[in-house]
């Protein structure tokens, strides 16, 4: 904050107002992390703080966005509203513009400013601190990193920061661990170590940390591995609350399993069964949850887009999708986009979500499942999107409201005590 700057009461972001923090704010983003897992490693007594915090502070549920993916949902958080505002409609989509099938990570693609932006206009201090790098420059976009009164980075990349581009050189020599695989809970560890040293070097006002959800993919709630991850995350948590922060931890998305008895993930793939219906390479399958790290995923979720030509009836196709056993809905583009707050220029002319227990897929030669080492658990659909909201505070909402993972800051920082 430069001296001639007062510290105001609350800032206006995309037609939401947020009070100004009392005390440093922690958010969380557990990636993947339904309910279950938490309930589970608390009933274990594997996360003694967070069990203590929640005698005083507030277990809430909320639900994510649909299509329930990373970018879609992180940016949601981080801008308090849908995508249908913000305009990250996955982590993967059609560009209208080039005719290419492209990832959504790029800032062109965001249409509203973060809360973190706002903060930091505001002068605020504001530290981010990701997984994946995928996710990095969507959310740090607008800092000034020039101010000293910003950080962005991910664990994946930072021993590759800069001043310009992260607000701190050479991350890792801070957090002074090596750089973890991509594919390991060390990489969310990363992360809270990370956010313990900034909070001590930097007091950010704002501290935004989303984890990777490597874990969740591989091993279900209340498992040996899960409950140890669930314990690695609350040893930070406590040292984050003895440094004077408030803590609020939500999801982007839940998982469930997406396997058959045989252990097989059950897959229906939608380019093969539009291909019989109305001719090879006719109609074009976008799967949104597409992204480099597919180890875990194969890129199968439960939740896809269709582009038709412009001779088919999408109604017609929608019908004869929605008989296809496994299939839980088919939505045209307006309809869909209307039920999940999307925006319709970046989805097809249809929306199909699946099942609890099955995947959707392009055809089954374009998936390269031989790197899956246990069963599939995934996500993408309505079924995930059930996911945690807590604070370490207690907050005062009406009993019948309906809350989204994107309320978070505005419950952390209008309704706690």
């Amino acid at each position: 904050m430069t001296s001639t700057q007062t510290i105001p009461d609350s800032i206006e972001v995309n037609g939401r107002t947020y009070a100004w923090p009392k005390r440093p704010l922690v958010v969380v983003c557990i990636d993947g992390s339904e309910p279950d897992y938490i309930e589970q490693a608390i009933a274990g007594g594997h996360m003694p703080f967070l069990a203590a915090a929640l005698e005083k502070g507030s277990d809430l549920r909320a639900d994510c966005v649909v299509p329930s993916f990373t970018n879609p949902n992180n940016l949601s958080i981080v801008t308090g509203r849908p995508p249908r505002v913000h305009g990250i409609s996955g982590n993967f989509f059609l560009d209208p513009d080039s005719g290419e099938e492209v990832m959504m990570n790029d800032p062109k693609f965001l249409r509203a400013d973060t809360i973190f932006k706002a903060f930091h206009d505001a002068g605020a201090k504001v530290a981010i601190v990701t997984a994946k790098d995928k996710l990095r420059r969507l959310l740090g976009h607008g800092l000034d990193f020039a101010s000293g009164r910003a950080i962005s980075f991910s664990s994946e990349k930072a021993d590759e920061t800069t001043m310009a581009e992260n607000g701190i050189e050479d991350a890792q020599a801070m957090v002074g661990r090596d750089i973890p695989d991509v594919y390991s809970a060390e990489l969310s560890e990363f992360i809270f170590d990370a956010g313990v040293k900034l909070m001590s070097r930097m007091r950010p006002d704002i501290m935004y940390l989303s984890t990777t959800d490597y874990i969740q993919h591989k091993h279900a709630p209340g498992t040996p591995i899960a409950n140890q991850f669930y314990a690695m995350m609350d040893k930070y948590w406590s040292q984050l609350d003895a440094a004077g922060a408030d803590l609020a931890m939500t999801a982007d998305h839940g998982m469930n399993a997406k396997f058959g008895d045989n252990g097989e993930p059950d897959v229906i793939y939608l380019q093969e069964e539009l291909d019989d219906m109305i001719g090879a390479a006719v109609a074009r399958v976008i799967l949104p949850i597409t992204d480099p790290y597919v180890v875990h995923h194969g890129a199968l979720g439960s939740f896809a887009t269709v582009y038709l030509p412009d001779h088919t009836n999408p109604l017609e196709i929608a019908a004869k999708l929605s008989e296809v056993a496994g299939i839980a809905n088919v939505y045209d583009r307006a309809g869909g986009c209307a039920e999940f707050e999307l925006p319709e220029d970046r989805l097809g002319d249809l929306i199909v979500v699946s099942d609890k227990n099955k995947v959707l897929g392009t055809s089954a030669d374009r998936h390269d499942l031989s790197q899956l080492k246990k069963p599939l658990r995934s996500h993408g659909g309505v079924t995930e999107q059930r996911v945690p909201l807590i604070l370490t505070r207690a907050a005062d909402l009406p009993k019948d409201q309906r809350l989204r993972n994107f309320d978070i800051f505005d419950v952390a920082l209008n309704h706690a005590a």
